[in-house]
């Protein structure tokens, strides 16, 4: 239960006056309730011709509280007796317990009407702070798992905490409120009576227990195959062209098929332990009664207890009074335990460590000139393997640096370490001399503008997709943009122009207009420092010149790091470094590398061969 108290603890400060409304309330309620089956007392004595004597009435200062409010209350009842009638006092005790009632339905209703924005803020707030995480991550954290598992904890185990603990706080707060008001009155009825009855009560609670802790844990393994299979659509709906091509349907369905068939499995001994919660809870509940009416009733008739049967019978209305919200505390347990296996779930998302953190005494570099250099870097994504080893060259301001290379060479890592998506793991990069760790991560990416090989756009308008994370951007400067990428014709050509939806990851575009819209955004961005990750692999021939020209333009006077894969759109480059498993084999102008014919020259000779193999085709 440390998890729901953390979890408590961590969300319910901001609504604490909605508590504090439901705890005052859940007591009048209590309080209510016993004042109002005290009322059955005095009918029953009246129905049975119980009780005798003559009563007088008492002040405060006669007795204690609780003799001077039970002898008025006879008394009042003689009064009434007297001046109109057994039958007509029955009556007016009839409406007085009607009237109490009234009076704890309303609180009890008052007391769920307060705590239900509390249980919906909290489900908001939990919603909110794993999305913040999420967005603050780093990118690493996402390569060691499943983006279908991350979705299955962000919606259906937020959604089960807010299902199954949300929706029982009402009777995690009211139900322990209810049990110690009616402990406190039987105890003050009949103490032997309820020592005994606590002597029952914790054997009932260690049986409901260990059931629950064994449902918390079928409910993670539950929670996990549900990510899993998210896992499984995601991968299905990201590579259905894959699939398809490879006929490989039959595949994909067995292996989905066979995670649904664990999934039901799982989900169905989770649903039978939880429907046992109730049948289980109403036995135990009615074996305690009945040993109870046993016990109580042997000391009535054996004349040892000074209890009445009035008493006792008010005393067992009190106990199943008690009853019912010990059945529905023991209901709310069950429910917690599926909870408390989704906040596990989600813990191991708000609980991850984010190694990309701002220094605690950053610099700022006031005037950017835009100077950078790999000096010695090295980097591994698993501490084994060396993706790039002991890395170093300079741009210098306004220079363009290429990087080529084979696939897997290094060339996207090393570009991925400048706006720190990953920290190195020896060496540094600068930018005006000071370590790219010694800044704000927000400040040193906003030096920055990227256009990577894969367009990522978002579904909303091109206008918005433009525009992202620029603030205050006018309609002509967007437009400007556009036209400097070779994306105004095409964006007009659409149905609502700049205000046109594109469509989930911009489906609705062709890869060329995809990557001429992402090219847009970083243009609007005007960044001093420019990060080209095979910006114009995706486009057509005719597309490429028209964009590579604008993106010369865009370059002038700025720090360029290009990833190149197609190399004729890098022979202006200041520099080229060519990469040959996680090192820098080769590095000079077009020309001089291909004066050095080694591995420069075999790639230009590799890219020529392609090209005519095309031709020819």
């Amino acid at each position: 239960m440390k998890e729901l108290w953390a979890l408590l603890r961590r969300f319910v400060p901001p609504y604490k006056k909605y508590f504090i409304l439901n705890v005052v309330f859940n007591i009048l309620s209590s309080l209510l309730t016993l004042f109002s089956f005290a009322v059955i007392i005095p009918i029953l004595e009246m129905l049975f011709q119980m009780k005798e004597g003559h009563y007088v009435y008492m002040s405060l200062s006669d007795g204690s509280l609780k003799d001077v409010v039970i002898n008025n209350f006879y008394y009042f009842t003689q009064v009434a007796v007297e001046n109109w009638g057994p039958s007509v006092t029955l009556a007016g005790l009839g409406l007085l317990l009607v009237f109490m009632t009234g009076l704890k339905v309303g609180t009890a209703f008052l007391s769920s009407y307060f705590i239900i924005p509390m249980r919906m803020g909290i489900a908001r707030d939990l919603r909110n702070h794993v999305y913040d995480k999420i967005v603050t991550l780093p990118i690493g954290y996402f390569t060691n798992e499943h983006k279908g598992d991350v979705m299955a904890r962000m919606s259906g185990d937020v959604s089960e905490i807010e299902n199954s603990i949300m929706q029982s706080l009402d009777m995690l707060f009211k139900n322990p409120v209810m049990i110690l008001v009616c402990l406190i009155m039987m105890v003050a009825i009949s103490w032997q009576l309820t020592i005994f009855v606590m002597i029952l009560l914790p054997i009932s609670g260690l049986i409901m227990g260990r059931v629950g802790r064994r449902l918390k844990r079928a409910s993670f393994e539950t929670q996990n195959q549900w990510g899993l299979l998210l896992s499984y659509i995601e991968e299905t709906l990201g590579g259905l062209r894959i699939i398809k091509a490879f006929n490989a349907e039959d595949k994909m369905r067995n292996r989905f098929h066979d995670g649904t068939e664990k999934f039901a499995q799982m989900s169905t001994a989770v649903a039978r332990r939880t429907a046992l919660a109730h049948p289980m809870s109403e036995f135990l509940g009615t074996l305690t009664i009945a040993i109870v009416l046993w016990f109580g009733g042997t000391l009535i008739i054996s004349g040892s207890s000074s209890i009445t049967a009035p008493s006792f019978i008010y005393y067992m209305v009190i106990f199943y009074s008690m009853i019912n919200p010990a059945k529905d505390l023991s209901r709310a347990m069950y429910s917690i335990q599926r909870g408390l296996a989704s906040i596990d779930r989600v813990d191991k998302i708000l609980g991850a460590v984010n190694n990309i953190t701002d220094p605690e005494k950053p610099k700022h570099i006031e005037r950017l000139k835009g100077e950078v250099i790999y000096d010695d870097v090295t980097f591994s994504y698993n501490g084994e393997i060396q993706v790039a080893k002991n890395v170093s060259f300079a741009i210098r301001p306004g220079e363009t640096v290429a990087l080529v290379g084979q696939s897997g060479s290094g060339k996207s890592t090393l570009a991925d370490l400048l706006p720190r998506f990953y920290d190195v793991q020896s060496g540094r990069i600068t930018i005006d001399g000071v370590d790219v760790r010694d800044l704000k991560v927000h400040d040193l990416r906003s030096f920055m503008g990227n256009v990577n090989q894969e367009a990522i756009l978002f579904n909303d308008s091109f206008y918005n997709n433009i525009t992202f994370g620029v603030k205050n951007a006018t309609r002509e400067e967007v437009e400007r943009a556009a036209r400097i990428a070779n994306a105004h014709e095409f964006i007009m050509a659409s149905e609502k122009g700049y205000d046109t939806c594109i469509g989930d990851r911009g489906c609705r575009l062709s890869g060329g207009q995809r990557q001429r819209v992402s090219i847009a955004r970083a243009i609007l961005k005007n960044p001093p420092i420019l990060i080209l990750d095979e910006a114009t692999s995706a486009l057509d021939s005719e597309s490429e010149l028209l964009v590579q020209q604008a993106l010369e333009r865009l370059m002038e006077n700025r720090t360029t790091l290009v990833i190149a894969h197609r190399l004729s759109t890098i022979k202006n480059a200041t520099c080229i470094c060519v990469m040959h498993e996680g090192r820098i084999v080769e590095k000079g102008t077009h020309d001089e590398l291909l004066a050095l014919n080694g591995y420069y020259t075999k790639l230009v000779h590799m890219q020529q061969l392609g090209s005519t193999a095309k031709d020819g085709n």
